[in-house]
């Protein structure tokens, strides 16, 4: 099974929506977003600016059917990107808790990755962080970071299998969470 990356366009919107959703979980995608988190996911992806926005997103496709997606961005971009993300989620959710800081500034954060159940398991996630993770290092990041809930150690297996390693410990609606860098060893 061949997988390939691309940019992702506003066409995109729901294969990003749903794989931000998949990485935060339903259950955390309903108190960010509300019972229709989906649809509000998407409208965050169609506009630019924003966090899950189609322009910070990469799309895997298997034989030209979209797999899934991952949104990355410099870190010192969190909080304008997230007032923006915010203020679209405002509008469903007037009582939204503001997630802890899982970035900042000095690295290229990988805020979500989802791949689409029927593609699992046939190397997509693994196309996708590979190809951001070389992307943000191409464009002069040193540091590519990740967080991984310590309850998912499969997750965490994968993404030292990629060269990323634990650098500390961030907390994100409630759960403790391993913050993993990927350095770039290119000098």
């Amino acid at each position: 099974m061949s997988v390939s990356v691309r940019p992702a366009t506003r066409e995109d919107a729901r294969v990003i929506a749903e794989a931000v959703a998949m990485a935060i979980g339903s259950e955390s995608a309903v108190l960010y977003c509300g019972e229709n988190y989906l649809d509000v996911l998407e409208e965050i992806a169609l506009e630019k600016g924003t966090q899950y926005s189609y322009e910070n997103s990469s799309i895997a496709s298997v034989g030209g059917v979209p797999a899934g997606a991952i949104c990355g961005y410099d870190g010192a971009l969190l909080y304008q990107l997230r007032e923006k993300s915010l203020s679209i989620i405002r509008k469903y959710n007037p009582s939204i808790h503001v997630p802890d800081d899982e970035t900042e500034a000095g690295e290229f954060y990988l805020d979500s990755v989802g791949v689409l159940p029927e593609f699992r398991g046939h190397g997509v996630g693994t196309a996708l962080l590979q190809a951001m993770t070389a992307k943000a290092h191409a464009d002069g990041h040193e540091h590519v970071a990740l967080i991984v809930d310590q309850d998912n150690p499969a997750a965490e297996r994968l993404y030292a299998r990629l060269g990323f390693q634990r650098a500390g410990i961030r907390m994100f609606f409630g759960h403790t969470m391993w913050h993993m860098l990927h350095l770039n060893n290119i000098s």
